[in-house]
């Protein structure tokens, strides 16, 4: 038996499976917008206008066509690098003119990452200035917008590429345990990036002022003294420079932990709500929500590279793919690659677990507010001026939603201030 072309149809099959399952699940939403477009549903209609929900209800629509546009581009990008014989002509190109040192094949990596995502830059470009725009979310230029895309270029440029030689490193230095050591250079990598980022990344893509002194300041701080947070300084982003969507977050650890604020959310909720908003932050701290998922994601990252290097070994896994010699670089692309059918099918699951994390957050912020009503209202702003789809199909959200809906999550508020 051909186990190289049986591998090549079972691939093929796993991505146009995941294409037409990308595509059921948008028209699945897509249904169940227009069946709710006629009126506000009815748990919405105190929250919202009826001009502002049909203006939601065209702006899920857009979004929903563009998505599927873009997923169809992906999926054809994707057969193409894997199917066509391109990958396999340029590691051979790649290897007669620079060699297959490590630092050599953690370029043509790096450089095959930038060349597969050059297709998806229209897509993101129309999403900003056309669609974003249309609805009136943008507020970016075309030289931020652009300065962003080479920003981020020049930063994976830097911080990547010498992880990808650390990986390849690992691979060659280790031998058959090297899926542990590269295992491990890439979560020591995750966690110098959790204190590097906040301090030397982020504030080159925003700027972060301190709040100023006053109520909502002394409030914040407050709250954080009262659950016991530590935090080094309350700071206001300025994300209306690109966009009027809003968020919170805090960053950091030790002395260099931050809590941020969108300048954009600051100026859409009163004080209380931000208050609420704050609380719930903390509940994922308190609940030690990032060291659990980074823990699940650690652990599933391992199972990763294991898997990863029982692939290595079988010539039919290169021979698949057009590669007549096997090459740990050519292993990692092509799980690489592939990993996302894998993790298309188990989204629903991580959403399972993140939305848990956000009711438990959610029930912490009622729990220290002594009411739920502040985080509900905040919720109801933020879901009325972003546009959000009120009226997800439970299917669709399982797949692409981390965070519960609004409904689903004010009925938990109700049920946990009776508990």
């Amino acid at each position: 038996m051909d186990f190289s072309l049986a591998a090549t149809y079972v691939v093929l099959g796993l991505i146009v499976t995941r294409w037409i399952a990308e595509l059921a699940l948008a028209c699945l939403n897509r249904r169940a917008v227009l069946n709710h477009a006629k009126s506000v549903p009815e748990p919405f209609q105190d929250m919202m206008d009826s001009p502002t929900y049909a203006k939601s209800v065209q702006y899920t629509l857009a979004k929903n066509r563009l998505s599927q546009l873009k997923d169809t581009s992906s999926t054809a990008v994707l057969l193409t690098f894997l199917l066509s014989g391109v990958l396999p002509a340029l590691f051979q190109w790649w290897g007669n003119r620079f060699g297959p040192s490590v630092w050599s094949m953690a370029g043509l990596l790096f450089g095959t990452g930038v060349l597969m995502a050059l297709p998806n830059l229209p897509w993101d470009w129309y999403a900003q200035f056309r669609l974003e725009e249309k609805f009136g979310f943008n507020t970016s230029t075309q030289r931020v917008w652009w300065m962003d895309r080479l920003k981020g270029l020049l930063i994976s440029l830097v911080v990547g590429y010498p992880l990808l030689v650390s990986v390849l490193a690992a691979m060659a230095w280790a031998g058959s345990w090297w899926w542990f050591w590269a295992w491990v250079c890439v979560v020591a990598f995750q966690l110098v990036m959790l204190m590097v980022a906040p301090v030397a990344i982020l504030p080159l893509f925003n700027k972060f002022t301190p709040l100023p002194d006053g109520p909502l300041r002394e409030r914040l701080l407050a709250l954080a003294l009262r659950t016991s947070f530590p935090v080094g300084s309350v700071q206001v982003m300025d994300g209306s420079r690109r966009s009027r969507h809003s968020n919170a977050f805090f960053t950091g650890f030790g002395r260099f932990r931050k809590i941020v604020l969108f300048d954009t959310l600051v100026d859409q909720l009163n004080e209380t709500e931000l208050e609420a908003v704050l609380a719930h932050e903390i509940g994922h701290y308190k609940e030690k929500h990032l060291f659990k998922l980074g823990t699940l994601g650690a652990l599933a990252l391992l199972g990763g590279f294991y898997f990863l290097s029982v692939l290595a070994r079988q010539e039919w896994f290169y021979r698949a793919f057009g590669f007549e010699a096997d090459a740990t670089a050519v292993a990692l692309l092509v799980f690489g690659l592939l990993a996302g059918l894998v993790t298309f099918w188990v989204g629903p699951l991580a959403n399972y677990w993140s939305r848990r994390c956000e009711y438990q957050a959610d029930a912490f912020a009622a729990r220290v507010m002594q009411t739920f009503t502040p985080l509900a209202s905040a919720l109801r702003k933020l879901n009325r001026e972003n546009l959000s789809n009120l009226t997800p199909p439970p299917i669709y959200s399982a797949f692409y939603y981390s965070h519960p809906t609004l409904l689903e999550r004010e009925r938990a508020l109700a049920v946990a201030s009776t508990g």
